[in-house]
Parts: C-alpha cells; sequence; structure tokens
C-alpha cells in the first residue's frame, strides 16, 4: 500500500501528459474498480504516468443491501456508506454530475454541486453511473411515494413511519389515526419485501412505547403486479416469503396494480381504495439518464451496449459495468446479467484488470459468473435464502444473509462497525426514536424569528 508520503497532495500540479481516467459513477462498480486501479497502478500513479478521477453525486458509495437493517435502526446510516476519499485515496474525487458525454471528443460535460458546469477530457472512460428508481405516470405518485434506493431514502422513511405514530398517539381523530398507521409499499423484489418487513418488524417493538395504539392497528400492505414475490429466491421460498408476511398480518395482494395515490387516496385494480400517508415506490430501476446524454449506443432496454470484456460495444477506450450496462450473460446464452451487487462487485474486477491490460496493450478478459442465488433479510432473526440450490428460511437464512452482506461490505473499518452494531443489539434494545426535524433543522429558528 502506498504510504502517505509517498501520495500527491490533492489539488498540486499533475501532469498533463498523463492518461487520465475518467469513471462517472461512485456506486459498486466506480468503487471497486477505483479500488483495484489504484493498487494495480499504484507505480503509475506515484510516476504521475497515469491519473484517475470519479464523478459522482455523493462523496461516498451506498451498500445497497443494508439500507433495510438502516432503516429499522439495527444499523447506524454512516455505517452503511463507505466514504469514496478515504478509501480512494490515489483517486480525484469529484461531486457533481456528469450531462452529456462526447466520447468522440473524449470528453463530458461536468456539473459540479455548485458552481458552473466545465468540460472534462479523457483518454479512457469507465461508464458506472448505476440505477434511478423506474417509475410510471400514476396520478400522484410523484407527490405522495418515497422511493427506497438511497441512505436518505431509507431514514427519512424511518423517521416518518416513527413520526405517525406519534401523529396516531397524540389525536382522537380516527380518520387521522387511520390514514397515519397504514403503510403501503409497491414493488415486492428485494427491495420491497426486505423493506417493509424490517419496518414492520421495527414498528411491532415501537409500538409497545405508546399508551394508545396496538399492533392491530397497524396495516401493511404489499402491492405487487405479478404473481410472484422475491422470484430471486425461487417459487418455493417466495412462497415460503408469502406465508411468512401473511402470518404477521402483512396484506400482500398479488396481480394488482397502484392506479392512483392523489393526497394519499390509495386506489388499487382490485377495487381497494383507502388512505396512507406512506407509500413506497420499489417497483423497479432503470439505467441512469445519462446513458441518453451523448454518442454511446444503447442496447434495446435503454442500457449501454457491453460486450463481453465489459468495454462499449463498436468503440474505443471506454468501458460499461454494473446497472448501467448491458453486459451478456455468458452462462446463460441469450441474456443479459442480472443489475445487482453480485454482478457489479465481480464485473468491476475484471473491468479494473482489463482497463489495466489495455494500458499495456494486453489481450481483455471475458466477465463470466454464474449467478450463485441470493438471500433476503425479513427482521430480526428471520430470513430467507437460495444459494447454490440450498433453501433455506428462519433463522440460518437470516444469518446467512448477514454474513454474506458482512463478507461484501467495502473495507475493514465497516466491516468492524457493522459487527459493533450487530453486537450491541444483542444487549440493548434498538432506539423507536424519530428525527425527522434533522430533514428541515432551520424551521424551529425560522418560527422564533418570525415572533420576534
Amino acid at each position: 500500500m502506498v504510504s502517505q508520503a509517498t501520495m500527491p497532495r490533492r489539488g498540486t500540479h499533475v501532469d498533463q501528459k498523463a492518461k487520465h481516467i475518467l469513471i462517472v459513477g461512485g456506486g459498486y462498480v466506480g468503487l471497486y474498480t477505483g479500488l483495484r486501479l489504484q493498487r494495480q497502478l499504484r507505480d503509475e500513479l506515484r510516476s504521475g504516468r497515469v491519473r484517475i478521477t470519479i464523478v459522482s453525486p455523493q462523496s461516498y458509495m451506498t451498500y445497497q443491501p443494508f439500507l433495510p437493517e438502516a432503516a429499522a435502526g439495527n444499523l447506524s446510516p454512516r455505517h452503511v456508506v463507505a466514504p469514496l476519499r478515504r478509501v480512494l485515496n490515489r483517486v480525484r474525487i469529484l461531486n457533481g454530475k456528469v450531462t452529456k458525454v462526447h466520447h468522440a471528443n473524449k470528453s463530458v460535460t461536468f456539473e459540479p454541486s455548485t458552481g458552473p458546469a466545465k468540460e472534462l477530457t479523457y483518454d479512457v472512460l469507465v461508464m458506472a453511473a448505476g440505477s434511478v428508481s423506474r417509475t410510471l405516470p400514476i396520478p400522484g405518485l410523484k407527490d405522495a411515494a418515497i422511493g427506497f434506493k438511497t441512505v436518505g431514502e431509507a431514514i427519512a422513511l424511518r423517521n416518518r413511519v416513527l413520526a405517525l405514530f406519534d401523529r396516531a398517539d397524540s389525536t382522537d381523530d380516527e380518520q387521522v389515526r387511520r390514514r397515519a398507521l397504514t403503510f403501503v409499499v409497491v414493488g415486492a423484489g428485494f427491495a420491497g419485501v426486505e423493506a417493509l418487513a424490517e419496518l414492520e418488524d421495527m414498528a411491532r417493538d415501537a409500538v409497545r412505547y405508546y399508551d394508545t395504539l396496538s399492533e392491530s392497528d397497524l396495516r401493511w400492505v404489499l402491492v405487487e403486479a405479478s404473481d410472484r414475490i422475491l422470484p430471486e429466491v425461487g417459487p418455493e421460498m417466495g412462497k415460503w416469503t408469502l406465508e411468512e408476511l401473511r402470518e404477521r398480518g402483512i396484506e400482500v395482494k398479488m396481480r394488482t396494480l397502484l392506479e392512483s395515490c392523489e393526497g394519499g387516496h390509495v386506489m388499487l385494480s382490485d377495487g381497494d381504495r383507502f388512505e396512507s400517508a406512506t407509500i413506497v415506490w420499489t417497483a423497479g430501476v432503470k439505467a441512469s439518464p445519462v446513458v441518453n446524454a451523448g454518442d454511446l449506443p444503447l442496447d434495446e432496454r435503454g442500457r449501454i451496449k457491453t460486450t463481453t470484456r465489459l468495454t462499449v460495444a463498436g468503440v474505443k477506450d471506454a468501458f460499461a459495468a454494473g446497472d448501467v450496462a448491458g453486459v451478456p450473460d455468458m452462462t446463460n446464452p441469450g441474456q443479459f446479467c442480472a443489475p445487482n451487487a453480485q454482478h457489479a462487485v465481480r464485473q468491476a474486477k475484471v473491468l479494473a484488470d482489463n482497463i489495466v491490460r489495455h494500458l499495456k496493450g494486453r489481450p481483455l478478459r471475458e466477465y463470466r459468473h454464474k449467478y450463485v442465488g441470493s438471500v433476503a433479510g425479513l427482521g430480526l432473526h428471520k430470513g430467507v435464502a437460495n444459494v447454490y440450490g440450498v433453501k433455506l428460511h428462519g433463522f440460518p437464512a437470516w444469518f446467512m444473509h448477514r454474513t454474506y452482506h458482512l463478507s461484501r461490505v467495502p473495507t475493514l473499518n465497516r466491516k468492524v462497525r457493522v459487527v459493533a452494531d450487530w453486537t450491541l443489539a444483542l444487549f440493548f434494545k434498538r432506539e423507536t426514536l424519530s428525527l425527522g426535524e434533522i430533514e428541515s433543522p432551520r424551521e424551529e429558528f425560522k418560527a422564533a424569528a418570525a415572533t420576534g
């Protein structure tokens, strides 16, 4: 590892003749590609022959499989993210977004978080911008719903659920109480099922501290357009999960669509109508909008057309991986790699190796990984798993879920912090406290100023 003394100071002069590797996105692919490159190109970075830049809206990478546990209070929000500048100490981090790719000129338009846009030039481009929530033109969705892809959304959702408990316990209006205590999740994939299960588990702990509330007052509704939930774990484990959720009193509505949610008035395709103050949208993702703002080729699904070597098809000096790329699955001819962390982390390693090979004029490797299966957490001591054909549920699956994802969290620092959170949870009850005011910290000050 390069010592601090040999590292170039940030902000110092950089040799303009150095080969510049520009990585668009600081998620799984961006972080792991940068991490591997700074190790393999240690000498070139030290001498100034190569420089690496990552453009990302945030200064951290979010480990998304742990978002449900952060929302439920089992993990500190700061422990499910990895700070890019600390982990990638040989990489230049620019916070902002790329709004246009001009690969013919080997440049991108970069808009920093503040200040005017500018052009960044490069020699090698890596598209790793990830995905965003895929929404539908449903009346009220934009104003009434919240996603579940970022740590901000996860913590805001936790604060909202607990604040609604406060609201319901502090009123005698039955209509206000029903609306506050009705929670809807749309989409029964990993994000939706894990978010709902963890929050419902947390809510059962929290409701005991409210004099006028009980578990029977809470209504949890999972809406799914297809006839399956958690398809990643297979039909058998999906059926077990469905039965587990229903035994916990969660309404699971299959083959049902959200038709409208204007003003929190939920209208479902099965005819059900009710009020809800919390609507969580997890019904799929799509490639980052940056793919449509440039001259890189796209496939029929709107992703960057990518080869098995993780190069952009028909283009020189450009690579892509993760959710933003349509990578052919060599273990399943005719199909593409699923947009999940399992592929993204492994693709990043091959991508970084291929960039090094590309710079040194060596043949590139192909990406091949057979999907090993999936694990999901359904609350404290509850889970479901289908890994290498081994099907588990309950405590064994929950333990496998935690063990697997702990092994994938980047850096020893974060692993230790996650284990510390879990260990403390063995001896102390989790906090069931809303800190929603942190989302608008100036409100009280402004109110005081208005009356002064």
